[in-house]
C-alpha cells in the first residue's frame, strides 16, 4: 500500500501553479462541455511540447510541466478541492486488509510452511516481520518479479491471515469498508474522468499507425519530426545491440551503452531524432548490422514524434491511475467497472481484455504499467478479481498461444498473472464449475503442441525448441495452480467439470502413451543420440499433476470410479492398437500361457506410458477407499483384460533389465539417461512406481503360475529355465545372468514391496519413514540429501520434518561440514536389503554398511528382511506367487547349480535374492499361521519347499539343497543368511505341527525362540572366543618382532651409539634450554646482560630436488616460497584514501593509524634458489605453448603455486642463518661504566656529524651536544664509535646475495605497487616496514586468538618471520651504505630533534614500531668505513639495541599519554602504588613543557593504567622482533596467557623496569631536552588543546562486522537499499562489505568506476580502497561470501548462516529459516588475519575452474 511519505506523482501537485490553470479546471467543471472531448483537447495541445526531447529528455522538467500542465487540473476536477489535502484526508482514514505489495525481480518473499494454504502464498518484507509466521517454520525465496503480498487474504492462509499492520484494515466495520468512502459529487467526477482516461490509454497502447495520431489529438499542423525507435527482445545480447548501434549510428561506445541499458529496462527507446527520410535510413542500418551478428534482426520502428510522445504520457496516465487505486476502494471499483463495461451490441473486447491480448505486442515498460495497475484494482478487490478471472480465462487460449510465440519472459507476459487467479480456492473451483476451466487448459496443451505430433498421434520431440517447450511449461503450471487445493464440497456440477477436464487430461496422456518408441540397436552403433530431454522434462512436469488428479478423483467414490472406467477404457484403446491375433503358446512345470508374440529386445517399446501408470494410481486409490468392491459395475471383469494392463508396464522394466544386461549398448547415452530418470526421485512416482505396481495388480489378478510365465517370457528367459543346456558363449551367459538377477529383483518387489497406502493398511507417514530409514542405513546423511532423495508432492513438501525424529538423530556440524542424521538403532530391524529404491551402488553400500555394524556388534551377518506389512484385501493374491510350481522351479533350478557349481550359470547375488525370496515366503507364511489357525491357512510356502521337485531318484527339495549350499565355498558371505532361513524352516514346522492347541502353538513360538537365543548365545561365546585367540597370536608375534630388533641393535652397536650419542647432544641442548635461567645464563634479549643466542645446525630438505643442505652464509643459497601482498588488517581508519601507486610514496614512517601495510606470508616449504628458478621457468615455458588456457595466477608479476602445498606464492624469501653472539660479561660491565646514554648519544650525534661534513665537503655543521656537561666533548671524534668493538660484516655467497636482491625487490614491487628498480632508494626502507608490519599482524593474530606470544605459532608463520627478520637485517649489505646512513638520520630525527629535517613527521604521527625496526636495522651502517667493511661487535650492537629501543620506548610512552591519557576518570580509584605517584610527577613536568595545555589533574593511577595497556602490543611487537632478530630464548611466562606475568616477563626480556617512568628518571638529563622539544611540536600541542584528534593507544583490534544473527534482518537492509546513482526503483544485487559494513550495488552498470582508465565494478573498486584489493563481501540475496583480489581473481564461500539442520543455503534454494553460526563467521575472520584470502581464491580457482568465465572486475 502506499503510505504518506510516498504519495509521489499522483500527489505531488504545483499549488503555485494552481492559478495558470483556472480556466482550464473551470471550463472541465461546466457540465455543458463534453469532458472527453476536452480532456483530448487539453492533451493534444501540451503532450507534444512536453514530450519533445525525446533523445536527451529532461525528466524532471517533463514531470513538473505534466503536473503543472494536466495532472494538477484533473486531481482538482475529481476531487473537487486541493489534490495535496484530499489525498492527506484519504490517507488517514484508513488502510486497505490486503497488501497487495508487487515485488519486482530479487526481491525477497516469505512462505510459512506451517499456513499456507500452498507455496505460492507469499509474504513481503515487511508484512513477514510484523506477523506471526515469523516464528513459524518459514521459507525465504527471491521473487523473480511480478508476484504479490498475499497478506490479507483469508484464502491463502490457514491461520494468521493479517499482519498488525494490516490489522487496522481489517477490524473496521464493513460499512466503513475500511477506507473513507467518497461523496456522490467526487464519484459522479470519477465516472466522468475515467473512462476518458482509460479509453486514451488504451488507444495509445495499441496504437498501430506510425505517423498518424487519432482525429481528436491532431489539433495542429504535422512536422516533418521523427524518431527511429529501437525495442527489446530477448532474442540479441547486450554486446549485439551495442555493436549494431555503433556501425549503423556511428556513436561513442559511451552512447550505445546507455541507449542499450535503457531499451532493456523500457523495452524501447528513440536512437536518432530527425526527418523521416534520415530515420528510415537509419532503420535500415540498424537492420543490417544486427543481423550480422545474430540470424534475427532486430525490431525497429520509425514513429512520428507526436505518436511517441502521446505513447508515453498514456504511459503516465497509467501510473497516476495506479497511485490512485491505492487510496481508495471506491476509484477501484468504478475503474473495474469501466474496463470490464463492454459496448452495448458489439462484438469487441472490453478495455481491460484488449490490453490484454495486446500484451505481447506491446514494450516492456507498457507491459510493466498495465500489470501492475491490473495488480492495484482488479486484485485488491475480490468481486472484480473474479470477474477479471473470468475474462482472463475466456481469452485464455488466444492469451497462451501470443505467449509461446513471443520472445519476452514469462515474468513480463500477463499470462504470468494466472497464478494469482489459479490458486484462490474459490476462484478455482468456481472457474471449474462456470469456465470449465481444466478443459480450457488441457485444449490449450493440444493445440500449441500438434507440431510435435507423429502419424500415430504420439508426441514426438525430436528437433523440438527449447525456449518454446519452456513456455509450453507455464501452461502446464496453470494445470497444477488450478489443481492445488482439493475441494472440500462436491456438486454435480463440479463433478461434471472435472470429469469432462479430466477426460480431455486423458487426450494429452493418450498423446504421450508409447511415444518415443525405441528399437534395439544390432551390429552398428547409432549416429546420433535422439533428442529424449523434452519426453523426461514433460514427465516431470505432469508428475505432480498426475498425482493430483488421482487426489482429486479419490476425493469422491462415484467420481473415482467414473474415472477409473474412462482410464481404463483409455489404455485400452491404446493397447488394441494393431494387435496380432498370433499367439506363442509357453509350457513350463505342467502350466501353459498363451500371449501374443513379443521381444523386447527385437519390437518397439516406449519408456513412456502415463495413461497406464494414471490407472495404476486409481486402482490403489479403489482399494485404499474400498470402491473397488463396485468396480465391476463400471468396469466388466470380461473388459478388464488384466493381462493387456500388465503388459506395456512389464515390457518398460524388461526394457530396464536389458540395459542393465548392456543389450542397449549401441542404442548411446541417451536411452541409459532415460533409464535413469526412469528410476530416479524426481519421476519414479510416476513412472517405475506405478509400473510395479501394476504388477501387482496383474498378480493379484492372474494366476500366479501364469503370471510368472508371462513373466519369463517378457524376460526372454524361458529356455534358462528349461532344461536346455545354455550357450557357451560367455557374452550371452552374462547377460543371461544379469536378467535373472533383474527378474528376481522385480519378483522380490511384487511379493514385498507393501508400502503404499492402498496396496496395504499403511499412511503416508510409515512410507516416508521406510524411505527414510532406508536411506540412513548406506550412511549419516544432512538433512538437505535426505530432502533431494524423498519425492515432493505439490507443495514442494517431502513430509520429512514431520517423521526424521521419530527415527533419527541429530548430529550438529564442527567449523566446516554439516550436521548430520543417523538412524536409531531400534530402527535398524527395519531395513530391507532389497529395497526398490536402492540403485545398485546404494544396494551395495547399504548391505556393506549393515554387515560391517553387525559384525563390530558380534553378530552374525544375515540381514533378512523386516516382516513386511499385509496386503489389503485387494492385493491378497499376491503372495500366492510365491507359493506356486514356477515359482519353486524357478528357486530350486538357481538353488541346484549353485550346489553343482555350475560355476557360470549363477551368481552370489542370484543366490542372495532367492535366498531373499525363501525368506519372504517363510515370514508371510509365518505370520499367517500365527494369525489364523492352521486350518485356515491356504499359503503352504513350507509344504512346497520341502517337496521334492520331481520323481527322479536323485530329486531333491529346497531344504536338502539348502543344506549342501552351506558346504559351497564361493557362498561363504551367505552362511548366515542360510542359517537363518533354516531356523524359519524348523519355526514354520513347529507352528504348523503345534498350531491346532494355540497355548501350544503359543508356547513352541517361545521355544523357538529360546532355540534361537540358544544358537545366538553358542555363536557369540564362538566368536569371543576367536577373538581372544587373535588378540593373543598378535601379542606372540610383537614380542618376536622386538627381539629381533633388539638382535639387530647388538649386531649393528657402532651404527646405534654414534646416533644415540647426537639424541643425546640434543637432548643435553633442550634440556638446558629448559633448566631456569638462573644457572646457565639469563634470558634477556638486550644491553650488557644479553643472553646467548641459540642457534642449532639448520640441515634443510628441497621439496623440489630431495637432496638435504645445512643452511650457512657460504653456500647456495635456499629460500621459502612466500606472497608479499598489501594489507589493511591492522587499518584503524577505513575512511583513509589510499594511494592505488606509490611513484610519489615516501614509505619510511608509517602512520599510526597503520593504513596499508605490505605483508609477508610464507606456506614453510623449502627449496634450492637454483631449483626454484628452473621450476619457475618451466611454468613460463609451459604456459608460453598454452596461451589459449586461462591461468590462476600472474606469471608476469612472478606468482607461481607452491610446488608441494599449491599456495599462492609470487616470490622467495633467501634463508639467512641466525650468526650467533656471545657477549662476554667482564667487557661488558667495563663497557657499562663508560657508554652512558648520554655518552652513546653524543658519540652517535658526532658520527653522523662527520660523515655529514665528508658529504658536504667540508661544510660546517653545528650540533648542540646532548648533555648539559661539556666534559669529555673534545675527546670525542669521527672514529669513537668503533671503539667499543667491531667486526667485520658477515661474507654472503653470490647465490645468497641475488635472492636478497630479488626478494628486496618483489616488495618495493609489490608493496608501492610500481615497477621493478633495483636501484630505488626505497628498497631498504620496504624492507623494514614489511618486516615491522608482518611482526604487528602476527601479534595483533595471536592476541585476537588468546594465544601466548612464544610457542604457539604455526611452523609456516615461525619459518617465515624467522627468515623475515634475518633477512631484512641482512638486506642492508645489498644497498649503498650512504644510502643507509641518510634513511637512519631521518629516523632518528623523529626521536632526536637535533637531527630533524623538514620532512620529519611529529611525534604523534608515525609508528614507533616502524621506528625501532627500522633504526636497529640501519643502525650497523655508521660502522662503514671506506676502507674495510665492519659491522658492531656483540657488546656495541647490545648497547645499540639496548638505547635505540629505550630511546623509541620513551617517545611512545609520550605518544600514548598525549593522545590516550587525557580522559577525566569515570571511576574513582585509591591507587597510591609507586607506578602511579611516578606517573602523576611525569605529569607535572609534560605539563609545565605544554605551558598548561596537558591536564595535570588526570589522577596517576590512570595514567599508569592507560601506559600499562597501550604500550603492550608494542613491547610484544619489539619481543617478537629481537628474538628473531637476536636468538635469545624468551622467558617461560611468554609461553603461556598471563596478563600480570606477561608484562612483568616483556619487562625483563627488554631490559625495561616494570615502572616504566623510571626510565624516564634514569636518562633524566639526557631525556629532558628531547622531552621540552617533543612537547613543543605543534601537532602536539594542537591534540592537546583538541584541534586535532591522535590515534589512542592501544589501538583497536580489527573485526569482521557485526552481523545480525537472524537472517532475514539481512534480507529486511537490501530489501531497504536503494543504490545511490541509480533513480529507479529496480532491484539491484546489494553486497556487504564484511570489513567496513559498506552496503554496495554489485554487478550494475550505474555503480562502475573508471579507474586508472579501466571500468571497475562497485566491489572491486571499493576493495581496492577498502582492502587494498583484497576484500569480502556478503552476497545478501543469494547468501554466498565472495572473496576477491585484485581485478581479475575471485571465488565463492560459504557464508556463515546456517539452517537449523547445520547446512548453508547457497543462492536461499531450500529457503530454510538461517541463523549466524559464530565458528564459521571467526573461521572467516581468521582468513582475514592470516592473509589467505589470495591463497584460499588460488586453491578454490584451481578446483573450480568454472569460474573462469566470469568477470571479477565488473563485480
Amino acid at each position: 500500500m502506499a503510505d504518506g511519505a510516498d504519495r509521489g506523482p499522483a500527489a505531488g501537485a504545483a499549488g503555485g501553479r494552481a492559478p495558470a490553470q483556472a480556466p482550464e479546471r473551470a471550463m472541465w467543471c461546466d457540465e455543458r462541455f463534453d469532458f472527453q472531448a476536452t480532456f483530448l483537447q487539453c492533451l493534444a495541445k501540451h503532450v507534444p511540447n512536453i514530450y519533445s526531447a525525446e533523445m536527451d529528455p529532461l525528466v524532471e522538467k517533463q514531470e513538473e510541466m505534466v503536473q503543472a500542465a494536466i495532472l494538477y487540473p484533473l486531481e482538482c476536477y475529481l476531487f473537487g478541492e486541493d489534490p495535496d489535502i484530499f489525498l492527506e484526508k484519504l490517507q488517514q482514514s484508513g488502510t486497505s486488509q490486503l497488501c497487495g505489495k508487487v515485488f519486482k525481480g530479487g526481491e525477497t518473499t516469505y512462505s510459512c510452511r506451517d499456513c499456507a494454504v500452498d507455496p505460492t502464498c507469499v509474504l513481503c518484507i515487511d508484512c513477514f516481520q510484523n506477523s506471526i509466521h515469523k516464528n513459524h517454520r518459514y521459507k525465504m525465496h527471491s521473487s523473480t518479479g511480478g508476484g504479490f503480498c498475499d497478506c490479507g487474504d483469508t484464502e491463502a492462509w490457514k491461520a494468521g491471515p493479517l499482519c498488525t499492520k494490516h490489522e487496522t484494515g481489517a477490524s473496521s466495520s464493513p460499512k466503513e469498508n475500511s477506507e473513507c468512502q467518497l461523496n456522490e459529487e467526487i464519484m459522479e467526477h470519477s465516472r466522468r474522468v475515467f473512462p476518458s482516461v482509460i479509453k486514451y490509454i488504451v488507444d495509445m497502447l495499441i496504437w498501430e499507425e506510425e505517423k498518424e495520431l487519432p482525429v481528436e489529438l491532431t489539433i495542429r499542423e504535422k512536422v516533418d519530426s521523427y524518431y527511429c525507435v529501437l525495442f527489446n527482445d530477448e532474442h540479441h545480447s547486450y554486446d549485439h545491440v551495442i555493436y549494431s548501434l555503433q556501425r549503423a549510428l556511428g556513436c561513442e561506445l559511451g552512447e550505445a551503452q546507455l541507449h542499450t541499458t535503457a531499451i532493456d529496462k523500457e523495452g524501447r527507446r528513440a536512437v536518432k531524432a530527425g526527418h523521416y527520410a534520415s530515420c528510415q535510413e537509419a532503420k535500415e542500418e540498424i537492420k543490417r548490422h544486427s543481423e550480422n551478428v545474430s540470424q534475427r534482426p532486430l525490431h525497429v520502428e520509425v514513429l512520428h514524434a507526436d505518436v511517441m510522445a502521446h505513447q508515453k504520457f498514456a504511459l503516465r496516465l497509467g501510473s497516476w491511475l495506479n497511485k490512485l487505486m491505492s487510496y481508495s476502494s471506491d476509484f477501484r471499483q468504478v475503474f473495474c467497472q469501466i474496463c470490464l463495461k463492454e459496448e452495448a451490441g458489439s462484438e469487441k473486447p472490453c478495455f481491460i481484455s484488449k490490453l490484454m491480448l495486446w500484451d505481447a505486442r506491446l514494450h516492456k515498460g507498457a507491459r510493466k504499467v498495465l500489470h501492475e495497475l491490473i495488480f492495484s484494482s482488479f486484485f485488491m478487490e475480490m468481486e472484480y478479481k473474479k470477474l477479471f478471472a473470468v475474462e482472463f480465462v475466456k481469452y485464455y487460449k488466444a492469451l497462451q498461444k501470443e505467449y509461446i510465440n513471443d520472445d519476452h519472459d514469462r515474468v513480463l507476459s500477463v499470462t504470468a498473472l494466472s497464478v494469482q487467479m489459479f490458486t484462490v480456492p474459490t476462484l478455482a473451483r468456481h472457474l471449474i464449475e462456470e469456465q470449465n476451466v481444466i478443459t480450457t487448459i488441457t485444449e490449450t496443451l493440444l493445440e500449441v503442441l500438434p507440431e510435435y505430433l507423429d502419424k500415430n498421434d504420439k508426441f514426438n520431440f525430436q528437433g523440438y525448441s527449447q525456449d518454446k517447450l519452456n513456455r509450453v511449461y507455464s501452461v502446464i503450471y496453470d494445470l497444477r495452480y488450478i489443481l492445488v487445493s482439493k475441494p472440500p464440497v462436491w456438486t454435480d456440477r463440479l463433478r461434471e467439470r472435472f470429469l469432462e477436464g479430466f477426460v480431455s487430461f486423458l487426450r494429452i496422456l493418450t498423446c504421450m502413451q508409447g511415444m518415443e518408441e525405441i528399437k534395439r540397436q544390432i551390429g552398428q552403433h547409432i549416429e546420433v543420440d535422439p533428442d529424449w530431454e523434452a519426453a523426461i522434462a514433460i514427465q516431470m512436469q505432469l508428475k505432480n499433476i498426475l498425482l493430483m488428479f488421482q487426489e482429486w478423483c479419490a476425493c469422491d467414490e462415484e467420481l473415482l470410479l467414473r474415472s477409473y472406467r474412462e482410464c481404463h477404457r483409455a489404455v485400452m484403446r491404446c493397447s488394441t492398437n494393431g494387435r496380432s491375433r498370433e499367439k506363442t503358446v509357453f509350457h513350463l512345470c505342467g502350466h501353459t500361457l498363451e500371449s501374443r508374440p513379443y521381444r523386447v529386445s527385437a519390437d518397439p517399446v516406449s519408456i513412456h506410458l502415463p495413461l497406464s501408470r494414471t490407472l495404476a494410481g486409481l486402482h490403489v486409490r479403489l482399494s485404499k477407499t474400498g470402491a473397488i468392491s463396485r468396480l465391476h459395475e463400471f468396469v466388466s471383469p470380461e473388459e478388464f483384460q488384466v493381462e493387456l494392463l500388465v503388459e506395456y508396464p512389464l515390457r518398460c522394466l524388461v526394457l530396464v533389465a536389458q540395459v542393465a544386461a548392456e543389450m542397449w549398448r549401441r542404442n548411446g547415452l541417451s536411452l541409459i539417461s532415460q533409464v535413469f530418470y526412469y528410476q530416479d526421485v524426481k519421476c519414479r512416482e510416476e513412472m517405475y512406481d506405478k509400473d510395479i505396481i501394476m504388477l501387482q495388480i496383474g498378480a493379484s489378478l492372474m494366476d500366479p503360475n501364469q503370471f510368472l510365465l508371462l513373466i519369463l517370457q517378457r524376460y526372454e528367459l524361458a529356455d534358462a529355465f528349461k532344461k536346455i543346456k545354455p550357450t557357451k558363449d560367455q557374452d550371452l551367459i552374462k547377460q543371461y545372468n544379469v536378467l535373472i538377477e533383474e527378474m528376481l529383483q522385480i519378483l522380490i518387489y511384487v511379493v514385498g514391496e507393501r508400502y503404499v497406502p492402498g496396496i496395504s493398511n499403511v499412511t503416508k507417514e510409515d512410507v516416508i519413514m521406510r524411505e527414510i530409514i532406508h536411506l540412513l542405513c548406506i550412511e549419516p546423511m544432512a538433512h538437505s540429501a535426505i530432502t533431494k532423495s524423498l519425492p515432493e508432492n505439490e507443495n514442494n513438501e517431502t513430509g520429512l520434518e514431520n517423521v526424521i525424529d521419530k527415527v533419527a538423530t541429530f548430529k550438529k556440524p564442527g567449523v566446516s561440514g554439516h550436521g548430520v542424521y543417523e538412524l536409531k538403532d531400534e530402527c535398524l530391524k527395519e531395513f530391507n536389503m532389497f529395497f526398490y529404491h536402492y540403485t545398485k551402488t546404494q544396494h551395495s553400500k547399504a548391505e556393506h554398511t549393515q554387515k560391517k555394524r553387525r559384525k563390530q556388534e558380534n553378530r552374525d551377518e544375515a540381514l533378512p528382511p523386516p516382516p513386511p506389512p499385509d496386503f489389503s484385501p485387494a492385493f491378497s493374491n499376491v503372495v500366492r506367487i510365491l507359493n506356486c510350481d514356477v515359482m519353486m522351479h524357478i528357486l530350486r533350478t538357481l538353488l541346484q547349480r549353485a550346489v553343482e557349481l555350475e560355476t557360470h550359470l549363477w551368481t552370489e547375488a542370484m543366490i542372495q535374492m532367492v535366498l531373499h525370496l525363501l525368506s519372504l515366503g517363510l515370514l508371510e507364511e509365518k505370520q499367517q499361521l500365527q494369525k489364523s489357525p492352521e486350518e485356515e491357512v491356504t499359503f503352504d510356502f513350507y509344504h512346497k519347499a520341502t517337496r521334492m521337485g520331481s520323481s527322479a531318484l536323485n530329486a531333491v527339495n529346497v531344504l536338502m539343497l539348502l543344506e549342501k549350499l552351506k558346504r559351497v565355498p564361493q557362498l561363504e558371505a551367505q552362511k548366515d543368511t542360510v542359517s537363518w532361513i533354516l531356523q524359519m524352516f524348523d519355526m514354520v514346522k513347529r507352528l504348523r505341527e503345534k498350531s491346532s492347541l494355540a497355548t501350544v502353538g503359543a508356547t513352541s513360538g517361545s521355544e523357538a525362540a529360546k532355540g534361537d537365543e540358544s544358537t545366538q548365545d553358542k555363536e557369540k561365546a564362538e566368536r569371543k572366543r576367536k577373538a581372544e585367540a587373535a588378540r593373543l597370536h598378535r601379542q606372540k608375534i610383537m614380542a618376536q618382532m622386538s627381539a629381533l630388533q633388539r638382535n639387530f641393535i647388538e649386531t649393528h652397536k657402532l651404527l646405534y651409539e654414534n646416533t644415540l650419542e647426537a639424541q643425546g647432544k640434543d637432548d643435553a641442548i633442550m634440556e638446558e634450554e629448559s633448566t631456569s635461567s638462573a644457572i646457565d645464563y639469563s634470558r634477556i634479549a638486550l644491553g650488557p646482560k644479553r643472553g646467548p643466542s641459540v642457534t642449532e645446525k639448520e640441515v634443510l630438505t628441497c621439496i623440489l630436488c630431495q637432496e638435504e643442505q645445512e643452511v650457512k652464509l657460504e653456500s647456495a643459497a635456499m629460500v621459502l616460497s612466500a606472497c608479499v601482498q598489501k594489507s589493511t588488517a591492522l587499518t584503524q581508519n577505513r575512511s583513509r584514501i589510499l594511494e592505488l601507486s606509490g611513484d610519489g610514496l615516501d614509505p619510511l614512517f608509517m602512520h599510526p593509524d597503520l593504513p596499508c601495510g605490505t605483508h609477508t606470508g610464507s606456506c614453510g616449504h623449502v627449496m634450492h634458489a637454483a631449483c626454484w628458478q628452473k621450476y619457475f621457468e618451466a611454468m613460463q615455458l609451459n604456459f608460453r605453448q598454452r596461451l589459449h588456457v586461462e591461468q590462476i595466477f600472474d606469471l608476469e608479476n612472478g606468482e607461481y603455486l607452491c610446488p608441494l602445498c599449491k599456495s599462492l606464492c609470487n616470490t622467495v624469501i633467501p634463508i639467512v642463518p641466525l650468526q650467533a653472539q656471545k657477549i662476554n660479561s667482564e667487557d661488558a660491565e667495563a663497557v657499562a661504566q663508560i657508554l652512558s646514554l648520554a655518552r652513546w648519544l653524543e658519540i652517535v650525534t658526532v658520527r653522523i656529524s662527520g660523515y655529514s661534513l665528508k658529504n658536504t665537503k667540508g661544510e660546517k655543521q653545528s650540533l648542540p651536544p646532548f648533555t648539559n656537561k661539556g666534559t669529555g666533548n673534545s675527546a670525542l671524534e669521527f672514529h669513537s664509535i668503533l671503539s667499543f668493538g667491531v667486526q667485520s660484516s658477515a661474507k654472503y655467497s653470490s647465490s645468497i646475495k641475488e635472492m636478497l636482491i630479488l626478494f628486496a625487490t618483489t616488495i618495493y614491487r609489490v608493496g608501492l605497487k610500481v615497477a621493478p628498480n633495483e636501484a630505488d632508494s626505497r628498497i631498504p626502507m620496504m624492507t623494514w616496514s614489511t618486516c615491522a608490519f608482518t611482526i604487528q599482524c602476527i601479534e595483533n593474530l595471536l592476541e585476537t586468538e588468546g594465544k601466548p606470544l612464544f610457542g604457539s605459532l604455526q611452523n609456516r608463520q615461525h619459518s617465515g618471520l624467522k627468515a623475515l627478520v634475518q633477512f631484512a637485517a641482512a638486506q642492508r649489505t645489498t644497498s649503498p651504505q650512504l644510502l643507509i646512513q641518510k634513511h637512519l638520520i631521518r629516523l632518528l630525527g623523529v626521536l632526536l630533534p637535533n637531527f630533524k629535517g623538514e620532512d620529519t613527521p611529529s611525534l604523534l604521527e608515525v609508528d614507533m614500531f616502524h621506528i625501532l625496526v627500522g633504526a636497529v636495522l640501519s643502525f650497523p651502517s655508521l660502522y662503514w668505513e671506506d676502507a674495510v667493511d665492519l659491522q658492531p661487535s656483540s657488546i656495541s650492537s647490545a648497547y645499540n639495541h639496548l638505547y635505540l629501543f629505550h630511546l623509541t620506548t620513551l617517545a611512545h610512552i609520550m605518544q600514548i599519554i598525549i593522545s590516550s591519557a587525557t580522559e577525566s576518570p569515570t571511576a574513582h580509584s585509591s591507587d597510591n602504588s609507586e607506578e602511579a605517584r611516578s606517573a602523576q610527577s611525569f605529569c607535572r613536568e609534560v605539563c609545565q613543557y605544554t605551558s598548561g595545555c596537558f591536564n595535570q589533574d588526570i589522577p596517576g593511577w590512570l595514567v599508569w593504567d592507560c601506559v600499562k595497556k597501550g604500550i603492550m602490543p608494542y613491547l610484544r611487537c619489539a619481543a617478537l622482533f629481537f628474538h628473531y632478530l637476536l636468538g635469545v630464548s624468551p622467558p617461560e611466562e611468554l609461553l603461556q596467557v598471563s596478563e600480570e606475568g606477561q608484562f612483568k616477563a616483556l619487562c625483563s626480556y627488554l631490559s625495561l623496569p616494570t615502572n616504566l617512568f623510571l626510565l624516564f628518571h634514569e636518562y633524566w638529563d639526557t631525556v629532558n631536552p628531547l622531552l621540552q622539544r617533543w612537547c613543543a611540536d605543534p601537532v602536539v600541542l594542537s591534540c592537546l588543546k583538541g584541534k586535532s584528534i591522535a590515534i589512542r593507544y592501544p589501538r583497536k583490534r580489527n573485526h569482521l562486522i557485526e552481523l545480525p544473527e537472524d537472517y532475514s534482518c539481512l534480507l529486511n537492509q537490501a530489501s531497504q537499499f536503494r543504490c545511490p546513482r541509480s533513480s529507479d526503483d529496480e532491484q539491484k544485487h546489494p553486497v556487504l562489505c564484511l570489513f567496513c559494513g559498506a552496503m554496495l550495488c554489485s554487478q550494475n552498470t550505474c555503480c562502475q568506476e573508471l579507474v586508472n582508465g579501466e571500468e571497475l565494478g562497485a566491489c572491486t573498486s571499493h576493495a581496492l580502497q577498502c582492502g587494498a584489493g583484497v576484500c569480502m563481501f556478503l552476497k545478501i540475496r543469494e547468501c554466498k561470501v565472495v572473496l576477491i583480489e585484485g581485478k581479475t581473481r575471485g571465488c565463492l564461500y560459504p557464508a556463515p548462516y546456517l539452517d537449523e539442520y547445520g547446512e548453508t543455503d547457497p543462492g536461499l534454494k531450500r529457503g530454510n529459516p538461517l541463523h549466524l553460526c559464530q565458528e564459521r563467521y571467526r573461521k572467516l575472520h581468521l582468513l582475514w588475519q592470516q592473509h589467505c584470502i589470495i591463497e584460499e581464491i588460488a586453491r578454490s580457482q584451481e578446483t573450480n575452474q568454472i569460474f573462469f568465465g566470469f568477470n571479477w572486475q565488473l563485480l
